[in-house]
């Protein structure tokens, strides 16, 4: 049936072209002759090659398929989409930026869109008695006991987006309105450039694991190249950025074609050649050198802030950290949380889809860690993570945030059209890009306007919101403010949906909730490391291993439990008081693996030692290799396969796909 209409249609248009031919003149016939000429080049074409079947079996007409793909990104955002269904910004966060950005009427007629019975919504709760909107809007100090120059910070800053990410147009033009609004703007980890500089504004030099900007020839931290640029007085702060929301844990490779003059003067590297960004730090590899390591720094700087940056991954490590800052008696002036929703950089789909914790839960923990542990009040703490609207902000104020960072809504303010093309170097609106063509689109003054615009209204509107809560500083915002359907028939508040732990608990009486993991952090490792008591009983497989057919359940979990007794020594054999198998030991879980002594306010981090049993003991815990498997085979062996010169051959003849490298995988440009 489809063979008829295509041949139907063909057929018809073939009539049509012949028609207009022949009532055109002669040269209608040498035009159709040549576009026939080429379509049977390319059927033939389409035909022969052999990486794409659908052209293979529908030469020509097959092409349109891939051109509605290449266009489907398009119709779905501006043709079907709903107002509040798109991803990962919908269409009514995009045009409050663009309205805001531009200073036109941001406002919305006829009442939400929103499902308000969805479960997992949430609102603010108003007041009976507003307040007036205070002046001027509200900020933020930055500074702890061991920081000599406090900075006073807005709740909307710009978070770090890296000039070889970004176009030099787009990182001027964000500077420049950062300037004029007086608000931070971050730098991102590939370094401190010439287009932060000399516009007005307020920089967080941003230093990652690459170290770009303040680091030696073989890649590691050059303390001298530090101290000259941290002491300029447009560098307010120095964030160290442990990982990313879009892809925690992961390094990069900027590939050597994309290396510019430009970027190789920014990150000081060679031109040409692979810059990498390793996936950790080498400066420091355990909770207490990195404390060290953040003193280091603000000694080093003048006694600026110094903060961290981190999507939040294991509980564990954000403890350790803390019993490291009571250890060394050095704690950083600010952290920042990125949400596992954040991310202006390219990443692979697993990661951004898989790993890190979202901004909610990872802001709230972090919080929570810090009050338990008695050092919320010297720290303050950033939130980045999809921001974008005042509600966002008072929101994450209410999670246990101090102020805001956002890069993607700065990027729309500039001129992003979420095409999602950024690591493409295709961006076509000249913000992720460092093609000089469509760069040069992006007018740098009226961005810089709209920078600025967009983030005076979004404070503007924030605080406004805090006035009709009946507060007049974000400091009297509580956890009572915020609810979230919990249920299509009930509502909750923040207050009483999570567990928020009291000033001090964890250093006097953890909660049953965190003890295992506060007894578990140690601030000389990384990571979780204490054994899991499950580890070490029978498991359902030694069950098939016993030799019979006829014994009950209870009888073969009996003859598991003696055989493994007798291969490990493990007790628990014998029969326990109800017949049945007896209770396993329980593993104790280390309590802390400080330096000595139990955990104390003056020193949380103390703990029996590996050699007395705290819980990192030379054979607890210890990962065994897996065994019976078998070594991957190929599907022929090489004497079927030719050589290599034939399969390069064949592959050249066939069209077929290539075998992809094993070269470290790129960044792309906008992976920082």
């Amino acid at each position: 049936m489809n063979n008829r209409l295509l041949i139907i249609g063909g057929l018809v248009i073939l009539l049509f072209v012949l028609v207009v031919a022949y009532l055109v003149g002669l040269w209608a016939w040498i035009v159709l002759g040549v576009i026939v000429l080429l379509l049977l080049v390319l059927a033939v074409w389409d035909m022969t090659q052999r990486r794409h079947s659908i052209l293979r079996n529908f030469p020509v007409i097959g092409h349109a398929r891939y051109l509605l793909e290449s266009i489907r990104p398009e119709i779905q955002q501006y043709f079907i989409e709903r107002n509040v269904d798109g991803k990962p910004f919908d269409r009514d966060a995009r045009s409050l930026v663009y309205s805001r950005s531009k200073g036109q009427d941001d406002h919305k007629a006829f009442g939400t869109e929103r499902d308000t019975n969805r479960i997992g919504y949430e609102y603010l709760l108003h007041s009976t008695a507003p307040v007036p909107t205070p002046q001027p809007l509200p900020t933020v100090r930055i500074g702890g006991p061991d920081c000599l120059q406090p900075y006073d910070i807005s709740l909307l800053n710009i978070s770090s987006m890296s000039f070889g990410s970004l176009s030099k147009n787009a990182v001027l033009a964000m500077n420049k309105g950062a300037g004029m609004g007086g608000f931070i703007h971050e730098t991102g980890e590939g370094g401190l450039t010439k287009f932060h500089r000399g516009n007005g504004a307020d920089l967080f030099w941003e230093i990652g694991s690459g170290y770009f900007g303040c680091r030696t020839d073989d890649g590691h931290f050059n303390p001298e190249r530090f101290a000259e640029k941290a002491r300029l007085p447009e560098v307010k702060g120095i964030t160290i950025k442990l990982s990313q929301g879009a892809k925690p844990g992961l390094g990069g490779v900027l590939p050597a074609a994309k290396v510019t003059e430009e970027i190789a003067e920014a990150r000081e590297v060679p031109v040409g050649v692979d810059c990498i960004s390793p996936a950790s730090h080498s400066a420091f590899h355990t909770p207490r050198e990195m404390v060290r390591f953040i003193g280091r720094l603000r000694e080093l700087s003048g006694g600026k802030p110094i903060g961290i940056k981190f999507c939040v991954g294991s509980r564990t490590d954000v403890l350790a950290m803390c019993k490291a800052m009571w250890a060394e008696r050095i704690a950083p002036d600010y952290i920042i949380i990125d949400g596992s929703e954040g991310g202006t950089g390219a990443a692979a789909l697993e990661y951004q889809d898989n790993v890190g914790t979202p901004l909610t839960e990872g802001l709230m923990l972090v919080h929570n860690a810090l009050v338990g542990t008695g050092l919320r009040h010297m720290i303050k703490i950033g939130a980045a993570g999809k921001i974008i609207s005042g509600s966002d902000i008072v929101k994450r104020l209410i999670q246990g945030a101090d102020f805001t960072m956002s890069a993607r809504a700065m990027m729309m303010a500039t001129g992003c059209i979420q095409a999602q093309k950024c690591h493409t170097n295709h961006c076509p609106v000249g913000v992720a890009t460092q093609n000089p063509r469509l760069v040069r689109a992006l007018d740098v003054e009226d961005k810089s306007h709209r920078v600025h615009n967009y983030h005076k209204l979004t404070v503007r509107e924030a605080v406004q919101m805090m006035a009709s809560m009946g507060v007049s500083n974000p400091s009297q915002l509580t956890t009572r403010m915020l609810r979230r359907r919990v249920d299509h028939l009930t509502t909750r508040s923040y207050a009483s949906i999570y567990h928020w732990l009291r000033e001090d608990e964890l250093l006097t009486d953890p909660p049953r909730g965190w003890a295992a993991d506060w007894a578990e952090a140690d601030p000389d490792h990384f990571g979780e490391h204490a054994p899991l008591p499950s580890a070490a009983g029978p498991q359902w497989r030694d069950e098939l291993t016993v030799e019979t057919s006829a014994l009950p359940l209870r009888d073969l979990r009996l003859a598991a439990l003696a055989r493994q007794a007798e291969d490990t020594g493990w007790p628990g054999a014998g029969e326990g008081p109800d017949g049945g198998a007896a209770p396993r030991e329980k593993v104790p879980v280390g309590a802390g693996t400080g330096a000595g002594g139990t955990a104390t306010k003056d020193r949380p981090g103390a703990g029996r030692s590996a050699a007395e049993g705290g819980g990192r003991g030379a054979d607890e815990g210890v990962p065994q290799p897996r065994t019976g498997g078998l070594a991957p085979v190929r599907d022929a062996s090489p004497a079927t396969e030719g050589t290599q010169q034939d399969r390069g051959t064949r592959r050249a003849q066939t069209g077929s796909t290539p075998v992809v490298s094993d070269a470290p995988r790129p960044e792309g440009l906008p992976g920082d």
